[in-house]
């Protein structure tokens, strides 16, 4: 895999757009292929197996790793704090491919902790991602209203974003997202075979 690195994909996206399912039907398709972890993240809210699943941190957990460098990337968003748990660096430093549930906002930092960092934008038309944000009953209309708001667009410089539409046919764009993670391993394997001749 090129001289023991490995890559951190980051799965970003607006609300309701699907990035969870896609990757847990990822980590299941790919649950036999050693090249890929799939590592939660951990949020502080309570965990919903049926629509997200994460690992839970109290407030003050997150405090502390977010102000004192006890997580790979953390940020905050709808009143909520997030985190990508220090182990994800064994784990690409070991030559593996990390796929992380993300967030625009960190990309920045995700670029300069992991150069070879690669991005996947999950997108959705805004009624389907509506329809999916009413349906999980998490928040009020409001809040609802506020993350439809919240378009996500990659602009940094230096990601080449591969974008899936996850509006329809889920077969659909499970392919798609398998057929994305399987090229960022296959170009992997690419360079350290040249690396070797």
């Amino acid at each position: 895999m090129g001289e023991g690195r490995g890559r951190l994909v980051l799965v970003v996206g607006p609300s309701g757009a699907g990035k969870d399912t896609l990757l847990a039907r990822a980590a299941e398709q790919l649950a036999g292929d050693p090249r890929f972890v799939f590592p939660k993240r951990q949020v502080t809210r309570q965990a919903d197996q049926q629509s997200e699943d994460h690992d839970t941190l109290s407030r003050e957990d997150f405090e502390r790793a977010h102000s004192g460098g006890e997580c790979t990337l953390s940020w905050e968003a709808h009143g909520l704090g997030y985190v990508i748990p220090l182990s994800i660096l064994d784990q690409v430093n070991n030559g593996l491919v990390a796929v992380c549930n993300g967030s625009r906002r960190i990309l920045p930092e995700a670029k300069r902790k992991y150069p070879e960092c690669r991005v996947i934008v999950i997108g959705a038309d805004r009624d389907v991602r509506a329809q999916r944000l009413v349906a999980r009953g998490r928040e009020s209309a409001a809040e609802v209203a506020s993350r439809l708001d919240r378009e996500v667009r990659i602009d940094e410089p230096g990601f080449e974003a591969v974008h899936i539409d996850n509006s329809g046919d889920l077969k659909v764009s499970t392919a798609a997202m398998l057929e994305a993670l399987l090229a960022i391993a296959e170009s992997m394997s690419a360079i350290g075979g040249s690396a070797q001749r």
